[in-house]
């Protein structure tokens, strides 16, 4: 079982970024979070790296229904979608498996919760 979902497409760094924050929006996730990784390393480390940005999306309803069944289920949110730039130019897109995350949760109630965010977020990949 693969942990993610991916997709190459052709489009600009930040044309990406905001396509899939849109399409994100469509399937009710919010960004929580946003990581520039290439920023981060060249700060932190001095490194040029590429384009490569972590969004922490969430959506509300299914993180509540979540940490209700698993107080600790917290520590596995929000999902993470990276956005990264290609040597080709093109730019890939890939979203965590929330069901692959839940395998290590031994708690069945989780897994219709995980099923449904998994169908949500392969919605957004495919959707690019």
């Amino acid at each position: 079982m693969s942990y993610y979902f991916t997709k190459r497409i052709n489009e600009d760094f930040e044309t990406a970024i905001s396509k899939v924050t849109e399409e994100l929006k469509k399937e009710g996730f919010g960004i929580l979070t946003e990581i520039d990784v290439q920023a981060t390393f060249k700060k932190k480390l001095d490194i040029d790296f590429k384009k490569y940005r972590i969004l922490g999306a969430c959506n509300p309803t299914f993180a509540f229904e979540a940490i209700k069944a698993e107080d600790k289920i917290g520590t596995m949110l929000p999902c993470n979608v990276i956005v990264q730039e290609q040597e080709d130019g093109t730019v890939e897109v890939s979203a965590v498996d929330p069901v692959a995350s839940m395998v290590s949760v031994q708690n069945s109630s989780l897994a219709s919760i995980a099923s449904e965010v998994r169908e949500k977020l392969n919605r957004v990949i495919n959707n690019l």
